[in-house]
């Protein structure tokens, strides 16, 4: 009995001692604390996060926003006030490069000069040139230096001026210089008097009284340059158009561009004539005759004048009306003439006594009558500032930095005005539309930034940039996409699973490979030997899936007893050898196919050889170039197809295996099961895969740099290059003046790569939550 009390006992203690402590669940207070900790950390890295993204945008869109500001004159503040000048009719007037002591010419020949930073003080110049004659017609074109003064006596005078800066005790003064250079003789009263130079050519043509009527000259003056120094200008032609004057017509205007070629005559009756001298020529050619405003009740020309670079025409009319003809040569014509490409808004006030004049610096010019005055752009076709002065307007010029506006009025005194208008080229239409730039025959999408000269004309359309990001994309996705998705669901459904283990590290090194190096390889490995072996390509893409196909297709008619020698998962073991030895075959046919079938004449030997690159733009007419889309395809979905193989294979094998088991139970195939259960079931992730793919093309920047030729088009050819939004950030910005239009129309780049990425993360979103909604029973 008390043995088995004891038992009794032992088995008592055994079972308490085997009773569950209900404090096993109790998590510690340092797990406790860890867990807050973390919990809270995550909150803020997210929250972090979205505000970091939040403020990169914010900052690139303020960086964006000034460049779509209007340009902004505050005409109730002068920066400079002259005194009143003396009594008289003042006739043209100059000034120095920051506007500080412009000159005005009196009729009578006295140059006046003020100086706006001492409190507008003026004095008379000591500078004379008429010797009793008086002036009877003159022309100052802005930024030439010379002001042309055509006299009742029949001369034509070149006046010559120049300013000089120097500084004293951190003070800067400006002292100009007027000097006569050239006195030329045309017979009667000058009435219109025109002047242009070149280089070492000087052009001055002038409309003189005779005895017959009107007679117009053009005088060509040059200078020769030697080892110890220039010339002395010399007249060296002239040139007799009076014939081409009509009579009983009087003659307007003259102009005269600054590559001394270009004579345009403007009459009375509304009529234009240019007249072209080619290069040494000293015989002009009537090239056109035309009527800027032949559809208006009124087509006479109120005034016109020259755009910077000297290649586009304004004309105002005396209804305000405002149209610009350019020098672009169609098909058709066999020289540049002026055709209408840009129709401003109408001057909103009646045009009596108008005035024109030009930017130094870029497209913008100035135009008006009495106290209304219009500054506008002739790229953008926009009126940038449009207002009323306190004074009318005799003379007026744009400072030649473009930052100030310089009038001279009726009460004959200067006025200077703050002009802020860092950003006259660009608009919406500029960006994002087609625009009709100087010598083109069309208004069309164009990229490039910068020129050879000072009057070149910026392109800064978008479009064709966002076009290039579209086509490499497709063509990288066009690549990558099968590969990826077919190499997935057969790693997922098909591979041995001790095969698998060596996929996803292989992937992952592909992953890993820096863009640079791709784009390295793109271009000195890659394109080279895809130019001579296009023909190679075309058999490989082919023959290698249909001989997967065929091989699958032979497999699977097999009996049990012949598969049953080769293990599940492995086959391809057996397969790549065949594979391989198809795509050998391929690449050794492509010249042959191209020997018979890619055929062009050849000129030096009169006979039809094989070159496919010659027989693409003469079949297709688009161009061949090394560096195109084919090799960028290949390459950057190289780098894109570890992306969506990883995320697609990893969606795919996360699909429960009862439902792969079931399918298989009811009868289907192992192709079945995988095409009608587990691709549909993983549909969600496989489409993220394809989306974060797409957004990893989209933003890849070195290789498209270095395998396209980064020229902005716009054609889907496969054999051409492109420029996309990311490469041209990386090609631009390094040369980019820091606040300036080209800085900002980057950064506007940044902004559509980041509405674009945002666009599709958000479309795959919305589409991924369908998707499975969709299958979650399955």
């Amino acid at each position: 009995m008390k043995h088995q009390s004891s038992r009794r006992e032992s088995a008592a203690q055994a079972t308490a001692a085997h009773v569950p402590d209900p404090r096993r669940f109790e998590a510690s207070k340092r797990v406790l604390l860890i867990d807050a900790f973390m919990n809270r950390f995550i909150r803020v890295g997210g929250i972090g996060v979205v505000v970091a993204v939040i403020g990169i945008f914010v900052f690139i869109v303020s960086q964006v926003v000034p460049m779509f500001q209007s340009a902004r004159i505050d005409t109730s503040t002068t920066t400079g006030l002259s005194e009143a000048l003396p009594e008289g009719d003042y006739v043209a007037i100059a000034s120095d490069e920051w506007g500080e002591r412009p000159l005005a010419l009196r009729a009578d020949g006295r140059f006046f000069v003020t100086d706006l930073n001492e409190a507008g003080r003026v004095a008379e110049s000591d500078f004379q040139f008429l010797e009793g004659d008086t002036i009877s017609a003159v022309s100052a074109m802005p930024g030439s230096g010379v002001i042309t003064v055509g006299t009742a006596g029949g001369k034509v005078h070149l006046l010559d001026y120049a300013h000089e800066a120097s500084f004293s005790g951190g003070k800067r003064s400006v002292k100009e210089t007027l000097a006569k250079g050239y006195t030329g003789t045309f017979g009667g009263p000058v009435r219109r008097v025109a002047f242009g130079q070149s280089g070492a050519a000087r052009l001055v043509a002038a409309l003189a009284a005779g005895e017959g009527g009107d007679r117009l000259v053009v005088n060509l003056i040059e200078r020769k340059r030697s080892l110890v120094g220039s010339g002395t200008w010399k007249e060296t032609a002239s040139i007799d158009l009076t014939k081409t004057l009509r009579p009983g017509v009087p003659v307007n205007s003259l102009l005269v561009s600054n590559r001394a070629d270009t004579l345009i005559v403007v009459f009375a009756n509304g009529e234009v004539d240019y007249h072209f001298r080619a290069g040494n020529a000293t015989e002009f050619e009537l090239r056109q005759t035309f009527r800027p405003f032949a559809e208006l009740s009124n087509p006479t020309i109120a005034s016109a004048g020259f755009l910077f670079g000297d290649v586009s025409l304004v004309f105002l009319s005396p209804t305000g009306d405002n149209v610009i003809f350019s020098l672009y040569r169609t098909e058709a014509e066999p020289v540049r003439i002026f055709h209408p490409t840009k129709n401003f808004a109408p001057l909103e006030s009646k045009v009596t006594d108008s005035f024109f004049t030009k930017s130094q610096r870029n497209k913008a010019f100035l135009v008006g009558a009495g106290k209304r005055v219009s500054l506008r752009h002739a790229t953008t076709e926009k009126v940038r500032w449009e207002g009323d002065l306190p004074f009318s307007v005799r003379h007026a010029l744009i400072g030649p930095k473009y930052d100030a506006l310089l009038f001279f009025g009726d009460d004959r005194r200067f006025h200077r005005y703050a002009l802020d208008d860092p950003h006259p080229e660009v608009s919406v239409k500029a960006l994002f539309g087609k625009v009709w730039y100087e010598g083109s025959p069309e208004p069309k999408y164009e990229w490039q930034s910068t020129g050879g000269s000072d009057d070149f004309e910026p392109k800064l359309s978008l479009v064709p940039l966002i076009f290039g990001t579209l086509k490499g994309t497709f063509y990288a996705l066009l690549f990558a996409m099968p590969i990826a998705l077919f190499g997935a669901i057969y790693t997922s459904e098909f591979l041995h699973p001790r095969n698998k283990v060596y996929v996803k590290p292989v992937m992952e090194i592909m992953a890993s490979l820096p863009s640079v190096v791709l784009g390295f390889l793109a271009a000195l490995w890659l394109a080279p030997i895809l130019e001579s072996r296009v023909p190679s390509i075309l058999c490989i893409v082919i023959l290698l899936p249909a001989a997967s196909f065929v091989i699958g297709w032979i497999w699977s008619r097999q009996p049990q007893s012949i598969r049953k020698h080769v293990p599940a998962g492995r086959e391809f073991l057996y397969f790549i050898p065949v594979l391989l030895s198809i795509l050998v075959a391929g690449w050794h046919l492509g010249p042959v196919l191209e020997k018979f079938v890619f055929t062009v004449n050849d000129v030096a030997s009169g006979t039809r050889i094989g070159d496919f690159t010659r027989w693409w733009p003469a079949v297709t007419g688009t161009v061949y170039e090394q560096r195109n889309s084919l090799v960028v395809g290949f390459v950057m979905g190289f780098a894109v197809i570890p992306i969506i193989f990883t995320i697609a294979e990893d969606s795919l094998s996360n699909v429960p295996g009862a439902l792969r088991s079931g399918s298989l139970a009811l009868g289907a195939s192992r192709w079945q099961t995988a095409w009608r259960v587990v691709l549909p079931t993983a549909s969600a992730g496989i489409f993220s895969a394809l989306m974060i793919g797409l957004g990893r093309a989209v933003g890849e920047t070195m290789i498209v740099v270095m395998a396209t030729g980064n020229t902005p088009i716009m054609e889907w050819n496969i054999f051409s290059g492109m420029r996309t939004l990311s490469a041209n950030i990386a090609v631009e910005l390094p040369e980019a003046p820091h606040h300036g239009t080209l800085y900002r129309t980057l950064f506007l780049g940044a902004v559509a790569l980041f509405v674009m990425t945002f666009a599709v993360n958000t479309v795959a979103e919305v589409l991924r939550q369908h998707l499975r909604e969709r299958y979650k029973t399955v």
